[in-house]
């Protein structure tokens, strides 16, 4: 993979503040606040049920808001803006999307400039630009008149993401977007979310499972338990072995490399003790 795609709408911040979130009554998330920063790779982590996608679905305006607000740079409320205004801004990789039948990957890759379409194509004039480089640092460049419904779950989660890149945004919110890949890919996406906050100033938010991804990926770690902010910082500051061993009811054994920083996790089962002979 390449560096990604720059965007063309500059930079913009994201935030959440004070958010309550539920289905039918039963309350998920509760008083989070969550900011996400231009060049920053925030990440969500907690156990299953802590209300990490939930919280990114209510940032993307696809989960309702029961109380506080969800903000943009300059103050501007995301609930006042237009639907392709905010997919300008702020578009997301969901967990499971519809797969169609008999659409070339060029064309699902397609779809992620709708924000930029009225009534005929030709109005989007950077959208064939945009596709192509979206295919090409996603590596699905090759595969580009396949049926999408033909392809491996793999393949198919990274032509999804180039969909979202192909949306050209500020910000991007990603949940789970090493589902399905093997390690090489999972190591390439990862590093492609750098690149986006790094090199093109895209605030990214991204759900992950896997700590020592995340230790390994963010600029922030925002730790959730029981649908609460249980504390939000560097990962060297959050991922405590008391705070991971109390989130995931599991003894967590945390160390830090002295020379690089680098946090790593290590879950101790019953049978992970033993010493090689």
């Amino acid at each position: 993979m390449t560096d990604g795609p720059a965007s063309s709408n500059g930079a913009q911040s994201l935030w959440g503040v004070d958010l309550h979130l539920g289905y039918h009554g039963v309350a998920v998330v509760q008083g989070a606040t969550i900011t996400l920063r231009p060049g920053t790779v925030t990440v969500l982590v907690g156990p299953n049920g802590s209300g990490k996608s939930t919280l990114l679905r209510a940032l993307a305006r696809l989960h309702p808001i029961a109380a506080g607000a969800v903000h943009l740079a300059g103050g501007t409320a995301a609930a006042g803006l237009p639907a392709k205004e905010f997919a300008r801004r702020v578009t997301l990789l969901a967990q499971s999307r519809p797969v169609p039948n008999g659409v070339t990957v060029r064309d699902v890759v397609g779809y992620g400039r709708h924000p930029y379409r009225g009534r005929w194509r030709a109005d989007d004039r950077n959208g064939p630009a945009a596709i192509a480089r979206a295919m090409d640092v996603t590596g699905v460049a090759s595969m580009a008149d396949r049926p999408v419904d033909e392809l491996s779950g793999g393949e198919l989660q990274r032509v999804w993401l180039a969909t979202c890149l192909a949306q050209d945004t500020p910000v991007l919110l990603l949940d789970e977007p090493t589902t399905f890949l093997d390690l090489r890919y999972q190591v390439e996406i990862l590093d492609l979310v750098r690149d986006l906050a790094d090199d093109h100033g895209v605030a990214v938010g991204v759900v992950l499972h896997d700590l020592n991804q995340a230790a390994a990926v963010a600029d922030e770690v925002v730790l959730l338990h029981d649908g609460r902010v249980r504390a939000t910082g560097a990962p060297a500051g959050v991922f405590t072995e008391q705070a991971l061993t109390e989130t995931y009811g599991i003894r967590i054994e945390v160390t830090t490399d002295p020379d690089s920083g680098l946090v790593t996790t290590r879950p101790v089962g019953r049978h992970l003790t033993r010493i090689p002979a």
